[in-house]
């Protein structure tokens, strides 16, 4: 039976940093950073649009994104597209600290916003 008080006494080993252990961050968590980070980059969208979702393939320390948004229009889809996959990279970067060298962003639906005076429906 152990009182504890030798214990205390004891001088605490150093054990190096490589030999401490990891952090394991989960493809989900990951995933979920991903899909904020593309949230906070498209911004306001009509409201029968999905919200943006993210799956993550994480090797090691580096994660290959995939994103799925639905976006208004007319909009300049390749520039919103760019937008998405420079501010995941960020997030993902410095809120796990790892590299991510893919992010396909797939745009899903397209939502038509009319603008001021826009005729609903076709025409001949």
């Amino acid at each position: 039976m152990s009182t504890g008080a030798g214990e205390l006494d004891r001088p605490l080993s150093v054990v190096p940093p490589g030999e401490r252990g990891g952090t394991r961050i989960a493809d989900r968590v990951v995933a979920k950073i991903a899909s904020q980070a593309a949230r906070e980059a498209v911004g306001t969208l009509p409201p029968d649009a999905d919200r943006p979702s993210a799956s993550v393939v994480v090797h090691h320390d580096v994660a290959h994104v995939r994103v799925h948004i639905d976006l208004d229009y007319p909009c300049d889809i390749g520039a919103r597209c760019r937008t998405v996959r420079r501010h995941v990279v960020e997030r993902v970067g410095t809120l796990v600290g790892m590299q991510v060298p893919e992010v396909v962003v797939h745009v899903e639906q397209l939502h038509l916003v009319a603008g001021p005076g826009a005729v609903q429906g076709r025409t001949r």
